[in-house]
Parts: structure tokens; C-alpha cells; sequence
């Protein structure tokens, strides 16, 4: 999970995960268009996402797709986010019983 929280931690590297949430199996032709970067930075950049699990790389004759892989980014989601979220979610249910005079058994 360190390598997910590594990649997620720059801001060049978010921006690609969005144009392929947008849209999927690009190429780093693709990727690299309308960037501030040099086609050897998206692909760096693109090492490091997928070392962290979060691009899948598949070939197409002689190009190279990738696509975002959200798996990595779900468990970040259940282990730091869910379980805060899941609280929160309890505490405003349980606001709307007590104002709306519900018991618990209800």
C-alpha cells in the first residue's frame, strides 16, 4: 500500500489516473496531449503507476493501452475511508431517529 500512497502523492501522477477515469486504454501519445510534461516524464510517471498496481498495461499489435486499475485505490477506500465514513453515516441516521422521535427497534 505504500507504493499506492507514493504514486497518489503527486500531483502530475493524479492528473493521469483522471484522463484515464475519463477515459480508458490510452496511449502515452494520448496521455501526453495537452500535459506541461515531455512525453519521458508521462512515461515515468506511468513506471510508477504501474508499479503501484493502480495502470494496467495492455498491448494492441504495437501499441501500448493503458488503463486505470481502481482495485488499489477501493482498498485504500475500505481500510482508511469506509470505516470513518461508516461511522459518520451511523451518528446522522441515528440524529434523524431521535428528531423524528423513532426508537431503534423500529
Amino acid at each position: 500500500m505504500d507504493k499506492v500512497f507514493k504514486a497518489l502523492a503527486d500531483r502530475s501522477r493524479r492528473k493521469l489516473l483522471d484522463r484515464l477515469h475519463a477515459e480508458n486504454g490510452q496511449t502515452l501519445g494520448q496521455l501526453c496531449e495537452g500535459l506541461d510534461m515531455t512525453r519521458q516524464a508521462v512515461s515515468k510517471h506511468l513506471a510508477v503507476l504501474e508499479d503501484a498496481n493502480l495502470v494496467a498495461v495492455v498491448w494492441q499489435g504495437r501499441e501500448k493501452l493503458h488503463y486505470l486499475n481502481p482495485a488499489p485505490i477501493g482498498e485504500i477506500y475500505e481500510r482508511w475511508i469506509g470505516k470513518y465514513e461508516r461511522q459518520r453515516v451511523r451518528a446522522l441516521d441515528a440524529l434523524r431517529r431521535a428528531l423524528e422521535g423513532e426508537s431503534n427497534d423500529e
